[in-house]
Parts: structure tokens; sequence; C-alpha cells
């Protein structure tokens, strides 16, 4: 639960507790601690203190590090015997479980149900044995209002973390290459920094564009909603992934979307109709889609409106269902 921290990213645990509990529910979210130790800790305390009162622990299993939180909870489940939900995230995961098999195995196998917000993941992990259900990550669409684009401007927004996964680089050699035929183009980089952020504006103001990009550094949801809506293009240059919630947020605005071929991208994106997909790493090929964008304005639009539809299958209506369908099942298993 680190985005109850601010400046930190809101995750999909906390927007589905949040959301459940609003519509009801009695749901206890933890935790919001930023060391690893100390956020350990507080969820184990949680669970041996509350174990008699929780009928469903929920909880987002990430690769790396973040296993031994995983670990250790999901021990603590099976030994007071709390029925399990772990639900999957990154398109890290398959490679993390190819290099530590025993580990991940032990983890995911302590778990009544495993979920995966992408159909990419669940095949990835389906290979290793496990079976896997598909809610897809939850999208408020009542906080994104939604605008058709048609006739667009060269008005284009990147918005991840300044980490090598999400490749800001290729984000500035394809702004360069389409100011060339767009003089008037301008970028808009926005997220949190993880390393990178100073050599990218340095890389901006190398090649001449530091007038002409601007960096809106992490956006909280209002902010998100103004840069969005002021935008006409969105770009996705990651190198991984699995199912972007940037991405949704950006459809369900009616901004198309060009993105890298990559991970879950392809099992949510269908090129041409909801937004285009390019080779990874071919700025060539982004800039050019780019290009076709703003001289195609029937393009745009079928793009613009096809996005808002895909944003609608991770409604919270319909995304709420498939978790209640869980419920019901491991409560009457409980029984």
């Amino acid at each position: 639960m680190l985005g109850r921290n601010p400046g930190y990213i809101t995750t999909q645990g906390q927007i589905v507790a949040d959301l459940f509990a609003a519509d009801g529910y009695r749901v206890t979210s933890v935790s919001s601690k930023l060391n690893r130790v100390l956020r350990l800790s507080d969820i184990a305390q949680h669970i041996l203190k509350n174990s008699a009162k929780i009928d469903v622990l929920i909880l987002e299993v990430y690769s790396g590090l973040s296993m031994i939180i995983a670990d250790t909870t999901s021990l603590l489940c099976k030994l007071l015997k709390i029925p399990l939900i772990l639900v999957l995230h990154g398109g890290n995961l398959p490679d993390f479980t190819t290099r530590r098999p025993n580990w991940t195995k032990r983890v995911l196998n302590r778990a009544n149900i495993l979920v995966a917000p992408s159909s990419f993941l669940a095949k990835e992990m389906e290979r290793f044995g496990f079976q896997i259900r598909v809610i897809p990550n939850v999208v408020d669409l009542d906080v994104y209002p939604y605008k058709l684009r048609r006739q667009i401007s060269p008005k284009l927004i990147w918005m991840r973390s300044f980490h090598a996964v999400y490749n800001p680089q290729m984000a500035i050699n394809v702004f360069f290459s389409v100011r060339k035929i767009e003089p008037n183009a301008t970028l808009v980089m926005a997220g949190v920094d993880k390393g990178l952020e100073p050599e990218i504006k340095e890389m901006a103001g190398k090649m001449g564009l530091q007038d002409n990009v601007r960096f809106a550094g992490f956006l909280g949801t209002e902010a998100k909603i103004k840069e969005f809506i002021d935008a006409d293009i969105y770009l996705n240059t990651n190198r991984i992934d699995n199912m972007p919630v940037s991405v949704i947020e950006a459809c369900a605005m009616g901004l198309p979307v060009v993105a890298t071929n990559v991970g879950g991208i392809p099992h949510i994106i269908e090129n041409g109709e909801s937004g285009l997909l390019v080779p990874n790493e071919d700025v060539e090929a982004m800039s050019q889609a780019v290009s076709t964008l703003l001289g195609n304005a029937e393009l745009t639009e079928r793009l613009s409106r096809n996005g808002r539809f895909l944003a609608e299958r991770s409604a919270w209506k319909s995304v709420k269902r498939d978790w209640e369908a869980l419920f019901a099942e491991l409560l009457e298993t409980k029984i």
C-alpha cells in the first residue's frame, strides 16, 4: 500500500481495496510503511492479531525482494488456515520464476487461488504448472473523462517511471524524429525518477529539445487527467510489460496509444483498432506511427473510440463481479 504515501504510485491492490470498502465490504489494507522490514512486520502482526476475523486475504505478488513478503505472508495464511488469493503482477515474474523456480513455486502453491490481470501473464505462469484466473486491472471510468480525438496536434505524452525497463530514451529519440517533420510538436514526460531522469534531461538538451520537452514529475489523479486531456498521443516505450494501467487510463480518456509490441501489450491492444503497435526499440517505426496518426483522422478516431471500449472491460462493475465470484467460491469451500 505504498501509494498511501505522497509521490508513490497507487497500486491495483489499493484501488480494489478502496472500491470494495466504498461498496460496503469490511476491508483492512496493510501496509503503507516504506521500509520493507517494517512493512513485513506490520503485515505479519496484523495477520496474527486478526486471523479469526479474516475471511479472505488478498496479496499482490511481485518478483525480486518483494517475494520475501509473499513468502512470509503465505506461510502465515497456511498455518492459520486463512483463505489466500495471490494476485500476480509484473512482466518480470516469469523470468524470476525461471531463475528461482523452487522459491516461487513454494510461495504460489500455498494460495487457494492465483489471479493475474492479463492472459499474457496467466499463460506465461501456466508453463510452470500453475492454474491462473484472469481478472483485469480495474480503472474507475467515472474518474477519467472521455475526449474523442479526430483531428489532432503533435502533442505527445509519455508517463512511466524513469527506469531502464520503461525505456525513456526511446521516447526522446522518437520525439526528435517527429520534430523533423512537425516542428511545433511537444512532449510531456511524467513519472517517478528511478535514476534515469537526469540522463534523459541531459539527452533532451544535447538534442536541442529542452524547450519542447516538459518534465512534469509524478502525476496525481487530477494532474494526470489534466495532462491527458491536453495531450493527443500516448507513447508507451516499455521493453517489458504486462497489463499497464497507464495505457488503460490513456485509452479511457480517448488518447490514441502507440506502444511497443512487448509482453502483454498485444493481448490488450489490437493493432490498428485500439492502438498502434511497433517492434521493441524501433524508433523509426514508432515515429512513423505518430506521423500516420497525425495525417489520418479516420484512424485516429477509430483508435480513440475503440480505446474507450477497451477501457470499459476494466470498469469496476465488471471486475467486481469476477472478484465476488472468487469470494463466493472460497467461502463455500471454507464452510
